[in-house]
């Protein structure tokens, strides 16, 4: 009772000390906000740069941007190149706060779809945000591989933890009970892929951002345009994706939310192959559409490759 009395005096008196304020984070775009908020939680508020439903390849970024990330204490970057706008940000903005690159340690693959995409250690970066590098050499979706979120999530626990050292308690354990979440994740998407047909494991998408996908587990992906939706798909690659799609009996084609469909619907008119569905590949959906955060739109993309490629 004289605890409770003396909680009451000290309310009336306003002696209480005021609730910290959450960390301020700046993600560069939907998928990276979604997992620092997972790892957050109530801790930190989180602005997301890019937001649901947009391109982050092809991100203007305006004065208040510029603005957020002076006001931020920690910025979470993808890296790998995928954010080609982020250094020239970051140095214009003026901003102190550290900036974790959230792919930091991943196994890349080759950016060039031509090429092998055999796995290569390249956890470093080549500036602030590793967004230096045009035309980078490694494919920057490393978020399409349930292992690299893994990593993602450790990197930016260990972030926060550092920025704020008295909630890395707090940062550890929904760190863990994320990781979780990836392995039932992973589990489920293994199975589902596993129940469709080998000769249909063919997916054809807008442009090359789910090579980390093919590579973790064996679906085929094929796309006229490269790991970035500012190329430009030639004549020919239509032509030889029309080509591909005949010879191999591929049975869909797949919209992606960021891209514009009418390449793709060409490609299913001219070549006969039916339209799968509209897939998530480096945005969420808002918050009522069907992939608001990061498990649920790895879990969306799943139904609908099973239920396009899938028997029946």
């Amino acid at each position: 009772m004289a605890r409770a009395a003396l909680l009451g005096l000290a309310l009336l008196c306003g002696t209480l000390p005021a609730a910290a304020e959450p960390l301020r984070a700046v993600a560069t775009f939907s998928i990276l906000a979604d997992l620092v908020r997972a790892v957050g939680g109530p801790d930190v508020a989180v602005t997301s740069l890019v937001g649901p439903d947009a391109d982050a390849h092809s991100y203007n970024p305006s004065p208040a941007d510029s603005r957020t990330l002076a006001q931020a204490r920690i910025i979470v970057v993808n890296g790998l190149g995928f954010e080609g706008w982020i250094d020239r940000l970051v140095r214009a903005s003026g901003a102190k706060a550290p900036v974790v690159v959230a792919s930091a340690g991943v196994n890349t693959i080759a950016g060039d779809p031509e090429h092998d995409h055999g796995g290569h250690d390249h956890g470093q970066d080549h500036g602030p945000g590793s967004g230096s590098a045009p035309g980078a050499a490694f494919d920057p979706h490393a978020w399409q591989s349930v292992a690299n979120v893994r990593v993602y999530v450790a990197n930016i626990r260990d972030g926060l933890a550092k920025a704020d050292p008295a909630n890395a308690e707090d940062y550890a354990r929904r760190a863990g009970a994320y990781l979780a979440e990836l392995d039932r994740l992973e589990g489920d998407i293994r199975a589902a892929i596993a129940a469709i047909p080998p000769e249909h494991r063919r997916v054809i998408t807008t442009h090359a951002s789910f090579g980390y996908f093919s590579a973790a587990y064996g679906l085929t992906f094929i796309a006229p345009q490269g790991v970035s939706t500012a190329s430009e798909a030639s004549p020919k690659d239509v032509g030889r994706i029309i080509r591909q799609i005949r010879r191999d009996k591929v049975p869909a084609v797949f919209l992606e939310t960021i891209a514009d469909p009418r390449l793709m619907q060409q490609i299913a008119r001219e070549s006969g192959a039916r339209i799968g569905g509209r897939v998530y590949s480096d945005s969420l959906s808002g918050p009522d559409g069907p992939a608001p955060t990061y498990l649920a739109m790895m879990r969306q993309n799943l139904r609908a490759f099973a239920a396009a490629l899938g028997p029946g």
